[in-house]
């Protein structure tokens, strides 16, 4: 499992991202300051360092320049709610792979350290295949009989979590609870446009099927060769 390290000192934050990273199958270990989560870094080698700029204390700068010459080559992505072109150019210039600007999606964060993550070697895109179709869930790319889509963050988090419980009935409070944190009207008529766009995308493959159950939920139906 991937380790990451967050040093968030805004604790309501910190734990959000905390609980979404881990239902991302995530292993998190969360600090509110830059000497804890120096100390975590020491101990526990993560795979990848997540860290809040403004900190009290050593700031997030600070904290990064010193994992960095402890590790060279240890991933870093910074979080800022500064503006400030100084503090994102000091960032890369100590070799941060990456960095994202508050107030910011969970979806977008996640993409953002799959995205290191691959560059630099932690993991390997996953590859799922259904019936012909071709699925790189971190590349966001769905291909197969002569089309490549690109889907959106969502759809993609969508089409894995069916995949991985596929030929087994979802209910859509399960689904929501799972891929959003929470069972809600507005964003259950959001899931059911992503899944007629997934049904359209798959429509060719005929040992594939996605279907509703009216009352229940959803069924991704494939067919063993």
């Amino acid at each position: 499992m991937i380790t990451l390290l967050l040093v968030e000192d805004d604790k309501d934050l910190g734990k959000v991202l905390k609980q979404y990273l881990e239902m991302q199958d995530f292993r998190v270990l969360l600090s509110e300051s830059g000497e804890k989560g120096w100390a975590l870094f020491r101990e526990q080698s993560p795979d990848l360092c997540i860290l809040d700029i403004m900190l009290p204390g050593m700031d997030g700068l600070t904290l990064g320049k010193k994992i960095k010459q402890a590790a060279p080559d240890q991933p870093l992505l910074f979080l800022t709610a500064r503006t400030s072109k100084e503090d994102v150019l000091q960032g890369l210039k100590m070799g941060a792979d990456d960095y994202i600007c508050k107030p910011f999606e969970p979806e977008e964060l996640v993409l953002r350290i799959n995205n290191i993550l691959r560059r630099s070697g932690k993991t390997e895109p996953e590859l799922m295949a259904i019936g012909q179709f071709r699925f790189v869930p971190d590349q966001l790319e769905l291909a197969g009989y002569g089309n490549t889509y690109r889907l959106t963050l969502k759809e993609a988090q969508l089409l894995k979590y069916l995949l991985s419980h596929q030929n087994q009935v979802l209910k859509r409070e399960e689904i929501l609870a799972g891929l959003w944190g929470e069972n809600d009207y507005f964003l259950g008529r959001s899931m059911d446009v992503f899944i007629s766009r997934i049904r359209k995308y798959l429509k060719p493959e005929k040992e594939v099927k996605l279907e509703t159950i009216r009352g229940v939920g959803y069924v991704l139906r494939t067919m063993k060769r």
